[in-house]
């Protein structure tokens, strides 16, 4: 019967790594290879009327999710988000930025909203968002979907308003809707004009 010193063990440890590590290298060597094939024979439609396969959807889909839990976690949330005059001007925004695209209630699908994809939520029908994931999407956008950053061309307090009236608008009949709207203190074209002087600043409204 022939004995195994240490030295002929940490030997064999030694070689297994090495095995292993061979096999790891070759089996990413065979995923980068596939992956180059995939990407440069144009094999993946990217067409935006053709839906992602389920694993892609599924994958895109909770890399969005934790991308925005995770980064909005530390934002404050303003106290005053039920105040009638925040929520009003959000709905003008609204009405102007992002209904188009997330509709409102009482109203047909745009063709902006038939022709995106994945397709933009119906906000009127309610989020499981926080009030915090909600100003972080709307501020900062999200790649691939459409969902421009706002942030870019608005401060936060006009921002925050947005929220406010989100987190409304799923309670709101169309009539509602439209009340709230003509109750807004100021247009979207005016609130801007007025952030532009305050700051100094041209956002890029005409």
């Amino acid at each position: 019967m022939t004995m195994q010193t240490p030295k002929t063990t940490a030997t064999a440890r030694i070689a297994r790594h090495w095995i292993i590590a061979a096999l790891a290298g070759a089996a990413l060597l065979i995923l980068i290879s596939v992956a180059s094939v995939v990407i440069y024979a144009g094999l993946y439609n990217i067409a935006a009327d053709t839906p992602h396969t389920q694993s892609a959807y599924w994958l895109l889909k909770k890399v969005r999710e934790r991308s925005v839990t995770v980064r909005a976690a530390d934002i404050a949330i303003p106290a005053d988000l039920t105040d009638k005059r925040r929520i009003a001007s959000g709905a003008a925004q609204y009405a102007e930025m992002c209904s188009e695209c997330h509709l409102a209630p009482g109203m047909k699908r745009t063709e902006i909203s038939q022709g995106l994809y994945p397709r933009a939520p119906q906000l009127w029908r309610g989020t499981s968002l926080t009030p915090a994931e909600e100003f972080w999407i709307v501020k900062h956008g999200i790649k691939l979907t459409g969902m421009p950053a706002w942030g870019a061309t608005h401060d936060d307090r006009l921002l925050w308003d947005v929220v406010a009236f989100l987190r409304k608008l799923p309670d709101l009949s169309p009539e509602e809707y439209q009340t709230v709207i003509k109750s807004a203190p100021k247009s979207h074209g005016e609130m801007m004009q007025e952030m532009e002087t305050e700051d100094g600043h041209d956002h890029g409204h005409p």
